[in-house]
Formats: structure tokens, C-alpha cells, sequence
């Protein structure tokens, strides 16, 4: 059987739908997929055995210069290429607006989410196969039951994502005054978007020194100038902490495969961890994790309890912010970093959860 799946964007809602293709491989035989993804995510489908051929769309590119001739000539390339093939089912799992435009191109009966399941209901016209899924769920289990629909099987009470950590050899890296560093490290995922959605810096200085004083090191990415500023900091504070160089998702996968533990805010990359089933947290303050948190065998997902918590604001206007505390926003004071170190520590079987 041969299955277009369209999920283009973004990094996290990607990750989302591998474990309903996990589902399908291990329920459908002679399963083959197509995954129609966004160019900038175009690496992460091929992970996945199931998936045969990866179709990049660049519509947040292309959208900026649609008047552009080189743009034109690519986008009738792509049309030329959708075409080309005639399949068993064109399922689209994303269920927006411009997922849907581009299900209605390809060749083959179109599945997707039914006008009351669907974010945007217009969406739901385009489907031939409209599927009834309940919202109020997290996107994963979503996923997964509105594939089960479509493939007509039971899915399994258990889920992985399905990829494979060997594909990544541990990575060679220098940690203080040893130039290959082969011992446990720790792994930091400390930037993200918003800035309500940043853990105080000085939770991870302090994290990053319970972790150094139990014997292991730690790694702090980044992937702008604020970001490298911040991992500079906190490894000027705290000796046994290495600050990598700039890399691509490809190239930073081999040191989160590798990590012994990855500590993390809501941000895409804390999706990629659980995917690999590295042991983690997740930190959530004024983002929500229930719908389209992290989830996975081996996350453990900390939330504030904090009363406006979440919030879903971008600044924050609660009374005690700037009150001179500097574990700001004040939402992160409930998710201190012992207890941080203490999940993690959980997470690895070497302490019983309190």
C-alpha cells in the first residue's frame, strides 16, 4: 500500500506523527509512505523506515516571492513531481488550510479530519474520506487514532517513535582539558522563543553545578547570538560545562543520542529528545503541555503551578515579575533546579520519584 502523508510544519508537530507511522509499520503490511514535509524539516521523515520518498515543499518560502520566476519554476516542479505518482490513499495530517491545498494536488482518494475535528474547518472540504477524531487530546494520540481510522487497524497500547539512536555515532568533543571526552554528559536545551517560555539563567548555572558535582559533564548548544551568550555565561560560571560549536539538527542529534539525560524548555528540539527516547524533562511555565507538550516513553514533563500558569503570553504580567527575584518569569520558582536534577535523576532509574 502505498500512502501519501501530508505533515508539513512544524518541527514539533512533525515529530508528532511518527509514532502513528510507527503504528502503521508494525500493523500494515507493505506499508510504503510518501511524507510531504516542509524543506526545512526534510531530514527528519527519512529517519523512519516506513517512509520511502520524502517530498520537500518550501511554502514558507516560496509564499514571500510567489511573483518571483525562479520561485514559479520551482513550484511547478514540485506540482510535476506530486503528480507523478497514483496513490492508495493521500492522508493529510496536519488538517490546516494550506496542508489541504496541497492534499487536493495530489493523485489518489484524500483523507483528513472531518469540519468539527478539524483547527480550521475550511480544511475539511478538501477531503473526499473526511475522519471523525475527538479534540481535547494531545496531538500525538490524535494522530495516531485518525491513522488507525484511515488504515483500518488497532492501535497498539504502547507507542515509540520508531527511529533508531545507532544511526548517530557519539561525536567527538573536547570538555575542559580533555580533548575527547568519553564520560556521562548532561545535555542543556535552554533556548527557545518567547521569552516566557525561557527558564531563569540562573537555574541552569545552579542545575549545571548539581550536575558537574555528581560526577558528570555538561553541553549547552545553541543556535543564535543570544542564545551562544547565554551558554557562555553560564559555562563561565560553572567548570566541567562545554559550550558547543554552531550546528546543523543533523549534527546535534549524535549528541543528544549520546547524552546520558537532556534538560530542556518547550522548545522543538525537546521534541527531537523524546523522539530518540533519550531520558529527559521538559520544562513548562506559560506554555501548555497537555495538548502539544512533549510526550514520549522516557520525558518527564514539569509544569508550573503557578495560578495564571499557563498563560500562553509572550511577556508576562504577573505582579511578582521584575520584583527584583532573579528566577524571572515568576511561574518557573515552582520547578527549582534540585527538582529538576532530582526528575532526571528519576528518569535514569537512580532515584525513586517523590
Amino acid at each position: 500500500m502505498k500512502v501519501l502523508l501530508v505533515k508539513m510544519s512544524s518541527l514539533g508537530d512533525v515529530f508528532h506523527a511518527l509514532p502513528a507511522v510507527q503504528d502503521a509499520y508494525q500493523q500494515v503490511p507493505n506499508l510504503e509512505i510518501h511524507w510531504l514535509v516542509e524543506e526545512a524539516f526534510a531530514d527528519i521523515p527519512n529517519w523512519h523506515p516506513a517512509v520511502t520518498k520524502v517530498i520537500p515543499i518550501a511554502w514558507r518560502r516560496w509564499r514571500k516571492n510567489l511573483s518571483n520566476g525562479d520561485v514559479r519554476a520551482e513550484m511547478k516542479a514540485f506540482y510535476k513531481d506530486l503528480r507523478s505518482t497514483e496513490y492508495d490513499i493521500v492522508l493529510d495530517a496536519q488538517c490546516l488550510i494550506k496542508s489541504a491545498v496541497v492534499t487536493r494536488m495530489a493523485k489518489g482518494p484524500r483523507y483528513g479530519l472531518d469540519k468539527q475535528s478539524c483547527r480550521e474547518p475550511l480544511a475539511a472540504m478538501a477531503y473526499q474520506h473526511p475522519q471523525s477524531v475527538a479534540k481535547g487530546q494531545h496531538a500525538i494520540p490524535r494522530v495516531r487514532q485518525l491513522l488507525s481510522q484511515v488504515l483500518d487497524y488497532t492501535i497498539p497500547d504502547t507507542f515509540s517513535y520508531g527511529i533508531d539512536r545507532s544511526r548517530w555515532p557519539r561525536p567527538e568533543f573536547k570538555v575542559g582539558n580533555d580533548e575527547n571526552y568519553q564520560g556521562d554528559y548532561w545535555l542543556f536545551l535552554h533556548g527557545t522563543t518567547w521569552d516566557t517560555k525561557l527558564w531563569p539563567e540562573v537555574y541552569w548555572c545552579e542545575l549545571a553545578r548539581l550536575t558537574v558535582a555528581s560526577g558528570r559533564k555538561v553541553v549547552l548548544p545553541w543556535g543564535n547570538d543570544e542564545e551562544k551568550s547565554r551558554a557562555e555565561r553560564i559555562a563561565s560560571e560553572v567548570d566541567g560545562v562545554e559550550v558547543l560549536p554552531k550546528m546543523g539538527l543533523n549534527a546535534l542529534n549524535a549528541y543528544l543520542a549520546h547524552a546520558q539525560a537532556v534538560v530542556g524548555v518547550d522548545t522543538g528540539l525537546s521534541h527531537v529528545v523524546a523522539a530518540l527516547e533519550v531520558p529527559s524533562v521538559a520544562i513548562y511555565g506559560a506554555t501548555d503541555a497537555v495538548l502539544t507538550g512533549v510526550l514520549g516513553p522516557k520525558v518527564e514533563v514539569l509544569s508550573s503551578n503557578l495560578s495564571c500558569a499557563p498563560c500562553l503570553n509572550k511577556q508576562c504580567d504577573h505582579p511578582d515579575h521584575n520584583d527584583g527575584n532573579p528566577a524571572q518569569p515568576p511561574c518557573y520558582r515552582s520547578i527549582a533546579p534540585q527538582r529538576v536534577f532530582d526528575a532526571a535523576l528519576n528518569k535514569l532509574g537512580l532515584i525513586s520519584k517523590v
